[in-house]
């Protein structure tokens, strides 16, 4: 036990000592971490922690700042047009939406920084500003506006549910509105690739009602998780008789067990709401996947 307490002591003041030294590089104005896109690592031992400007990749990231800050780019359309001209990090490696989102959320760029993230503590850092600070703060609040933006938009009821049979990715849905001769508007739902792992690929789309048919036809052949389905009707049913009593109205009992699951599946997909829709897909237990036009099982 003794041993055992003197070698944890040890490991605890390694970390003690590791962190003090962080915390005195970040004093020195030195960032304590691999160079971001950007900047490079100084390899000379004199300037060791010391982070350099990239000369092939910094004008490139400048130019991303610009783009949103003052063209009013948004970070999916930065995405793309890095894609466009291929660049690379210096691994070698295209950037994906999350990096790019990374990179304008980034301080370090306009000469400052906070390190650990979100503990308050800032420093000055004598490295080479690639932005000013007003830049970057306009950037940065059209990609919080962007996010907001995002995160208030309409839900769909199978876009969490499904990825992308070629590239991997996510589901994402979108409405298109249609003038009829009567007068009247049309809506359609389109469910695509985000094309957030491949730029260029061609899933294509498929329009909700036609999707809603494939799952029908499919869900007989599709496993499901019993306990949960069940689990889920029960509440249903129970929602629907104190309903029933509120009004006075008098119902048989239903028994439970002789609901049939995939029956009520069914049921769902047409006639739920898209909570309810997308609750039923969550208790399938086999994986879908969408690409061209086509919804199939793994």
């Amino acid at each position: 036990m003794i041993l055992g307490a003197q070698g944890k002591l040890e490991n605890d003041q390694k970390g003690v000592n590791v962190k003090r030294g962080l915390r005195a590089k970040c004093e020195q104005g030195l960032w304590p971490a691999p160079a971001p896109i950007g900047y490079l690592n100084e390899k000379r031992t004199d300037r060791k922690g010391y982070i350099m400007v990239d000369p092939e990749r910094s004008p490139v990231v400048k130019e991303m700042f610009e783009h949103v800050g003052r063209d009013g780019w948004s970070g999916r359309k930065v995405y793309k047009w890095l894609r466009e001209i291929g660049f690379k990090s210096q691994y070698g490696k295209p950037l994906w939406l999350s990096n790019v989102y990374k990179i304008l959320n980034t301080p370090l760029y306009y000469g400052e920084f906070e390190y650990p993230v979100k503990s308050g503590q800032w420093y000055v850092g004598k490295h080479t500003p690639l932005i000013t600070k007003a830049l970057f703060e306009k950037a940065h609040e059209k990609i919080k506006s962007e996010r907001a933006l995002n995160y208030d938009s309409k839900e769909f009821a199978f876009t969490k549910l499904m990825r992308c049979k070629f590239c991997g990715s996510g589901v994402t849905a979108q409405e298109k509105f249609k003038k009829l001769k009567s007068g009247g508007v049309a809506k359609y739902i389109y469910y695509g690739c985000t094309r957030s792992k491949d730029l260029y690929c061609k899933s294509g789309y498929i329009r909700e009602e036609e999707l809603v048919t494939q799952l029908l036809n499919l869900i007989d052949t599709m496993s499901i998780d019993e306990l949960g389905l069940r689990k889920n009707l029960k509440e249903e049913i129970e929602r629907h008789e104190r309903f029933n009593t509120l009004l006075g109205m008098k119902t048989e009992k239903v028994k439970l067990h002789d609901v049939d699951l995939k029956n009520y599946a069914k049921h769902t997909l047409n006639n739920g709401s898209q909570d309810e829709k997308r609750l039923v897909l969550s208790h399938l237990k086999d994986h879908l996947l969408l690409g061209e036009k086509m919804v199939a099982l793994v």
